[in-house]
């Protein structure tokens, strides 16, 4: 290879990999593609783990996927598709932890991974063969990763946290009285 290094090939099939497949996921809530719900049924599945409102929430995971998903493969705003990626696999990770770590057994395996490699690339950073790097990195400058890092990780910890009280709750309000009345 002339021009492009092992690094380069490695981080394209990193991008291309992590980044169809959230790009499925995504287009799995938002239009239903894939054996997809769509928005309505992905919708209601957000609601009942605890994500509310439901619809937005599923739109708002939806676009974090398949937006983020799609810009990770190409190579574009890198360090904002990355981020945005894995936040939306964090609020992901947290309705399967508590079936524990692995995937076959309903757990957040699958979610921490992608969430990671998601996380990796926007550190990393793209590569020589992206649009980040065509367009001379204008959409990729180092100041961006901790900003766009820092930025979905509070809004993450926001998001996760309402619905961790939210199912708190209704768990709480589930329970059996101790004594009969």
């Amino acid at each position: 290879m002339t021009c492009y290094d092992r690094r380069d090939l490695g981080l394209l099939l990193l991008r291309l990999g992590t980044g169809g497949v959230l790009a499925a996921h995504g287009a799995q809530k938002l239009f239903g593609w894939f054996g997809g719900h769509g928005l309505e049924g992905t919708g209601q599945f957000m609601e009942s783990v605890g994500y509310a409102p439901g619809k937005a929430s599923a739109t708002a995971a939806g676009l974090a996927e398949a937006g983020g998903g799609t810009l990770l493969a190409l190579g574009l705003a890198t360090p904002a598709a990355g981020a945005a990626a894995a936040g939306a696999m964090a609020g992901a990770a947290a309705v399967h932890m508590p079936n524990g770590f692995f995937a076959q057994e309903g757990g957040y395996e699958y979610a921490a991974t992608l969430g990671l490699a998601a996380a990796g690339l926007a550190v990393a950073g793209p590569g020589r063969l992206s649009l980040d790097h065509a367009l001379g990195h204008v959409l990729d400058r180092g100041w961006m990763v901790p900003a766009a890092l820092g930025a979905a990780a509070a809004g993450t910890a926001l998001v996760v946290g309402a619905r961790n009280r939210r199912v708190r709750r209704r768990a709480e309000g589930e329970q059996e009285a101790l004594f009969e009345e």
